[in-house]
């Protein structure tokens, strides 16, 4: 089995290396860009000023019309293979009806799923209901219509499934992070979704609504986040991470339950992998093998989510998902002097780990700013060695920080000098991302910054795959 399946991955390279000349010519677009000791920082100029926060009044915070109307709306994969969808949703005045009313694009029939209510209480304030329903058995790569609410405030929305899970399955995820609400942010999601190549999932590295922000946490902010961001979370899945925002921990206004606000109103489907926590888990969709960790729960020696890591690795098949994806918020290769070495004790626990199963690529936010590095590794360190400096590793993720979404506390703009080898790119800009995989060898990704115009990348590599094809895809060893 084994030599059979090296005969496979040999053949693959050899067709991939046909074409690869033409590849390279289309690996790196970088836009406005100035060399130093590292690689990159971008020389693009923006106007410094604080972002600004969406008014309570705004209009994308509107309500919508109608006694009891559903909000809110949004959606996330509801099993490990992609055929099931959490549907999520706010009810402001009185419970009303947990179901949901589906049907396929082009059949006649219609199905019928309920789902659970809960509410929460933090501070002084006291949420809406907050409906959940799974609905599952769904057909891959099918346009299925669903409907919320009773009589005359019902609410129809739409999603696709996607392909089924194979390793040339091309799919394009959208990738934002620490997103808020304020002008910036509003500037990203329409950015996001006017952009010529559409997203079909978003991958959200974590700091959804910032309600925390603002005076006593005001979890009012959590539905006015929720109103604002359903013009595409009720229409494409948004795999969730949990960020430093999503914490809540308030002890001086008597709120000691972590992540309350954010467990009761965001699912994920942390059961089908065998987790043991919401925060941490892992899901398959089209060729790729996402997993999500948690930068704020326990990672150390023995812990359910180190344990539950290691023995989810050893799980992905390859032949089957070829892309080997990580989400978590803190990132581990970060050269601002914003949120500096945070996520240094989860990189010296996990990163051996990503290195031996060839993890391709992980993306984190935290950082309110873009980075992109190298493929490097730092693991031969022990205590008496020495050894601690940052090595190209062909076997290692890149480390992409995405941090920019817009949030209300700013732009990070101080970066550590000189640039470190590591980084190959880095810009203080607001934006998003997409990673667009083609097959099991190549995915194209790329940055496109708020200031330019949609179909602009100002950012972009070409990633060979880590086990099908590992040949060399760094930035410098293009230029």
């Amino acid at each position: 089995m084994v030599g059979a399946q090296d005969k496979v991955r040999r053949w693959w390279w050899w067709c991939s290396s046909v074409n690869v000349a033409v590849v390279l010519v289309f690996l790196v677009v970088v836009n406005g860009a100035v060399l130093c000791n590292g690689g990159i920082t971008s020389s693009f100029t923006r106007r410094v000023e604080k972002a600004m926060g969406l008014p309570l009044d705004s209009d994308v915070f509107r309500v919508p019309p109608g006694y009891n109307a559903p909000q809110q709306v949004h959606i996330t994969q509801g099993d490990h293979e992609g055929k099931a969808v959490i549907v999520s949703w706010v009810t402001m005045d009185v419970s009303g009806s947990s179901r949901v009313i589906y049907w396929s694009e082009n059949s006649v029939h219609k199905h019928m799923a309920k789902g659970k209510v809960t509410t929460y209480k933090f501070y002084n304030y006291t949420s809406g209901h907050i409906h959940h329903c799974n609905l599952k058995h769904l057909e891959y790569n099918t346009k299925y219509y669903y409907e919320l609410g009773i009589g005359h405030t019902t609410r129809t929305f739409w999603f696709k499934t996607p392909p089924e899970v194979g390793p040339d399955v091309p799919y394009v995820f959208g990738l934002i992070g620490d997103l808020g609400q304020s002008y910036d942010s509003n500037k990203t999601l329409t950015h996001y979704e006017l952009g010529p190549t559409k997203g079909e999932t978003v991958l959200f590295m974590g700091d959804l609504s910032y309600a925390d922000t603002y005076p006593n946490q005001d979890n009012r902010r959590w539905d006015t986040w929720g109103r604002f961001v359903e013009r595409s979370t009720a229409y494409q899945p948004w795999i969730w991470t949990a960020g430093n925002h999503e914490l809540h921990y308030a002890p001086e206004i008597g709120e000691t339950e972590p992540f309350k606000p954010f467990t009761h109103r965001y699912q994920t489907p942390y059961k089908a992998s065998n987790s043991s926590s919401p925060f941490w888990y892992s899901i398959k969709r089209a060729s790729a093998y996402i997993i999500v960790l948690s930068s704020y729960s326990a990672y150390g020696k023995l812990t359910p989510q180190s344990r539950w890591l290691e023995t989810e690795l050893p799980k992905v098949n390859r032949s089957e998902t070829p892309w080997l994806i990580v989400l978590v918020h803190s990132p581990w290769y970060n050269s601002y002097n914003y949120h500096y070495m945070e996520g240094e004790t989860m990189r010296v626990m996990f990163e051996p780990l990503f290195v031996q199963y060839k993890v391709d690529v992980v993306f984190a936010g935290h950082v309110h700013a873009y980075e992109r590095s190298e493929r490097v590794s730092n693991i031969a360190y022990n205590i008496v060695n020495g050894i601690c400096t940052p090595v190209s590793d062909q076997s290692a993720p890149v480390y992409i920080t995405i941090g920019d979404g817009g949030n209300i506390e700013g732009l990070a703009t101080n970066m550590t000098e000189p640039q470190p080898k590591y980084s190959a790119f880095r810009e203080a800009s607001f934006g998003h991302a997409l990673f667009e995989i083609k097959n099991r060898t190549h995915a194209y990704y790329n940055w496109h910054r708020n200031q330019d115009g949609y179909a602009v990348q100002a950012d972009s590599l070409w990633f060979f795959n880590r086990f099908w094809y590992p040949i060399d895809d760094s930035t410098s060893a293009k230029s």
